[in-house]
């Protein structure tokens, strides 16, 4: 969640080496991903590309193998390039569960998706290592630089890609059950004050958007919750931030005792946020800020140190920012702009191709039963669904309402218009919703005629099987209808 990156968030829990970037770097007060869920995310950083024109709709369908990539061109052009950890931006990818969810979300029903989110506290306070596969990543990372980097004699790029922190496999929920465990250990959970954790409001199930409302069953989250599992969730959300503060660490430390730190430039993001009981939801998949709005802080030669910028920027804006800084020529069918000139301060004197006052982010895949849209500039975030008409738009003042609890579309409708003119000028959401319709429905089908007589078996026991198996026949019955 970006905003444990800046005040008030980052009072909640201890990020040693996120303040030591904004000590020595740029801190990115309004930074966005450009689709909030794993794959389609990556795929808008790697390319540099909206997430409607390159078609990355779900966690299945992301680029193709062969996409020319901000590092392909860094090789080409003399960078020694290395990459650990988790990529995930090619098709091909995830659980079948995750792909049949994505593809039925406009079926009329509604199926637990998750298992219900939970803390589990492992390990006593010496325990460190609780996410042990990203540390042996990080482990190979900090490794290559003090024997690899160092004797290079051109210069290097390298991409570390984390898990953490993404809650855990939850196997209580079943063999195709998603993460719906937050897991860390006490040596992690004394770095988070309790009493700085805020307690999210949440509106009556009746009151929910019905978009909102939609997530909030599918996620397993419209049970009752007392205050106390909410803070502990939250807190072991912000404990397994502080670890992976920690492996950042590890990177920082090696390019120190080798001498390279204050000649690389280092780039901490994420893919999305996590919403940690927000609005009555776990996960991520939502334009609301704790699913959608980023950690972006940089640091290195040429960065403004103890730089706070206010510019909206997203995702898309890395592609150009990397070759920029290696000196690259940029392609021109970008979505993003590079963040060079935001990252130097602002001089009066140099001239800069003007950036839009707005960010896209975009939303096609499962737990979400309609392709959302969300423009935000200035003061607004105004979220748009589907074919704009069928559902409702969302409008939210974040100066006056920064929980996002209010939706004023209604009580400002010229603003909610002109937002909606913009976005429209940017994605002609309506096609690009029925052209996600279509494709979901293709897919569907060519997967149900593959499994021949066997498909209803399989259908019962993906992710909701505890739901599909007390009605299978009601819900088998729904799907024909949707066909």
């Amino acid at each position: 969640d970006g905003r444990l990156t800046f005040y008030p968030g980052n009072q909640t829990v201890d990020l040693p080496f996120i303040n030591f970037m904004k000590r020595y770097g740029t801190v990115f007060l309004n930074a966005y991903t450009n689709s909030p869920i794993c794959c389609p995310s990556r795929a808008a950083m790697w390319s540099g590309r909206f997430t409607h024109l390159t078609e990355s709709w779900n966690n299945f369908k992301g680029l193709d193998p062969d996409y020319v990539t901000w590092m392909d061109l860094m090789e080409k052009y003399g960078y020694h390039t290395q990459k650990y950890g988790k990529l995930d931006y090619t098709s091909g990818h995830h659980s079948l569960s995750n792909r049949v969810e994505a593809w039925t979300r406009d079926v009329d029903f509604l199926l637990r998706q998750e298992g219900r989110p939970m803390v589990n506290l492992t390990g006593d306070k010496k325990h460190v290592r609780v996410m042990e596969a990203d540390w042996q990543t990080t482990d190979k990372a900090a490794n290559w630089i003090k024997e690899e980097a160092i004797n290079l004699s051109q210069p290097f790029v390298l991409y570390l890609g984390l898990n953490l922190p993404h809650p855990y496999p939850s196997p209580y929920a079943g063999e195709h059950s998603g993460s719906s465990t937050f897991l860390t250990s006490p040596y992690w959970l004394k770095k988070v004050t309790y009493e700085a954790i805020k307690i999210p409001k949440w509106s009556s199930l009746s009151e929910m958007h019905p978009v909102d409302y939609y997530s909030s069953y599918t996620k397993n989250c419209t049970g009752e919750f007392t205050t106390q599992e909410v803070r502990n969730i939250r807190a072991f959300y912000y404990a397994m931030c502080a670890e992976t503060d920690a492996m950042l660490g590890e990177i920082i430390s090696a390019l120190r005792d080798t001498g390279l730190l204050e000649k690389t430039v280092v780039i901490f993001t994420a893919d999305h946020g996590e919403l940690a009981m927000e609005h009555r939801q776990f996960y991520k998949m939502s334009m609301y800020e704790g699913s959608s709005h980023v950690p972006l802080l940089v640091m290195g030669p040429g960065v403004k140190e103890q730089q706070q910028v206010p510019d909206l920027v997203s995702l898309v804006d890395i592609y150009p920012t990397m070759l920029d800084i290696g000196r690259i020529p940029v392609p021109q069918n970008l979505s993003g702009y590079s963040l060079t000139p935001l990252l130097r301060g602002k001089d009066d004197n140099q001239v800069t191709p003007p950036r839009p006052s707005w960010v896209l982010s975009e939303f096609h895949g499962c737990d979400v039963n309609s392709s959302t849209y969300m423009l935000r500039t200035g003061r607004w975030k105004y979220i748009a669904y589907s074919d704009g008409r069928s559902v409702l738009p969302q409008l939210f003042d974040l100066s006056a309402d920064p929980d996002e609890l209010t939706n004023v579309a209604i009580k400002f409708p010229v603003i909610a218009h002109s937002l909606d003119k913009t976005l429209r000028s940017v994605v002609d959401y309506p096609k690009v919703s029925s052209s996600v319709h279509e494709y979901n429905k293709r897919e569907f089908i060519s997967w149900k005629e593959s499994l021949g007589q066997n498909y209803s078996d399989v259908i019962a026991n993906l992710r909701w099987h505890q739901d599909w198996l007390k009605e299978p026949k009601k819900y088998e019955a729904a799907i024909d209808r949707w066909l």
